[in-house]
């Protein structure tokens, strides 16, 4: 009985150690397993934060939808090509704050950035086909003179320094100065701004196949300002304001991206600071001159040593920041509430909200429903 027992103890034994090393095998395996699956998920966004392929510079029109979603977007960029993965596009411009994207038709390349291809996005894509477009060059509402110098580098035989020497040439801005006195009078005498034609090249499409050189092809740009200008002119004298004054404060609100009715508040916010003696402290005009045009800026961007940096300098600076349309002319022109003595704003874009106040604003936790007016 008890030889019977002995024998038994250590067949008992054999199969519980056995199956203590399948489970020890098992649970290796399985965080082996998920090491790699973390690995691999790790590179796979790695290498999607990346573009594509940088050697392929050849672009694709790609057409985004009205009222697409950032998620949509990334699955259309991905299922044309363009970038690796449409979530990891998606979760990349929610992680930097990235709004405002545009419908329209865009030209891609798999070479670009993600950041590349959400600031083209942020400008707004043409309402025709590009395909249409060939030999025409577009100049869109709020476009600054270097999106339009990339537009002329892509629609003509033209280079974009050959665009930038031009729209700085100071004689030949004399030249049209000539022509449009009311339009670029002094224009050609300031030496602070960056482009002499920054803001005075009308947003609207041109024909390159008909122009026989640049000159020509920016001489239209200036003629159409000068049209849109003409029925204003008087009214801007009566307001005491210069043409390039008003064009400023023009390109400042459409650079703000909100509606039309925002738009002449935050005027007259700017007019307000102007006449109080306080700098306009416009994020628009700080992203110009720190060439940052991201979402978000940083203290760097704020202390930046420009003439256009309106937070350290008074007044209206140089001149404007980009090209605005009629619709913000006008809204320059005529501003609202300002006896309500609005000095401060923000915008919440995100929210697609704008803010004002008699008093700073220092964020939107900072904002208080007593003192504080919000609009749509």
């Amino acid at each position: 009985m008890s030889e019977h027992s002995s024998d038994s103890k250590p067949t008992s034994q054999v199969p519980t150690k056995f199956g203590r090393k399948i489970i020890l095998w098992i649970v290796s395996i399985l965080i082996i397993l998920f090491c790699f699956i973390i690995f691999l998920g790790h590179n796979y966004i790695k290498t999607s934060l990346k573009p594509l392929n940088p050697s392929d510079q050849q672009t694709k029109e790609i057409n985004i939808p009205m009222g697409a979603s950032d998620k949509r977007i990334g699955s259309i960029l991905q299922d044309s090509g363009i970038v690796k993965s449409g979530i990891v596009f998606d979760y990349y411009v929610k992680a930097h704050n990235i709004t405002n994207f545009r419908s329209g038709y865009y030209e891609f390349a798999p070479s670009m950035s993600l950041d590349e291809i959400a600031k083209l996005l942020k400008k707004g894509g043409s309402p025709e086909s590009l395909r249409a477009l060939r030999g025409k060059v577009v100049v869109r509402e709020g476009d600054d003179i270097d999106a339009i110098a990339d537009m002329v580098a892509q629609r003509t035989n033209y280079t974009r320094n050959e665009f930038y020497q031009l729209v700085n040439d100071k004689q030949f801005v004399k030249q049209l100065a000539k022509r449009y006195p009311k339009l670029l009078g002094g224009v050609a005498k300031d030496s602070s701004a960056r482009y002499l034609l920054e803001g005075y090249l009308y947003p609207a499409t041109y024909s390159a196949n008909g122009t026989s050189n640049l000159k020509q092809l920016v001489a239209q740009m200036v003629a159409k300002t000068d049209t849109e200008l003409k029925p204003y002119y008087n009214e801007i004298k009566k307001r005491n304001l210069t043409v390039q004054q008003l064009l400023t404060v023009a390109s400042l609100v459409e650079g703000e991206n909100v509606n039309a009715k925002n738009g002449a508040i935050i005027a007259g916010v700017l007019y307000n600071k102007f006449n109080s003696g306080l700098p306009l402290n416009s994020t628009v005009a700080i992203a110009y001159a720190s060439n940052n045009h991201s979402s978000k800026l940083t203290s760097k961007d704020y202390a930046v040593k420009s003439p256009y940096n309106l937070t350290l300098n008074l007044g209206f600076g140089p001149g404007p920041v980009n090209n605005p349309s009629l619709e913000f002319i006008q809204v320059a022109l005529y501003p609202k509430d300002r006896s309500k003595g609005y000095l401060y704003y923000l915008n919440d874009m995100a929210n697609k909200r704008v803010f004002y106040s008699q008093n700073k604003i220092s964020s939107l936790k900072s904002i208080g429903t007593d003192t504080t007016k919000q609009n749509d």
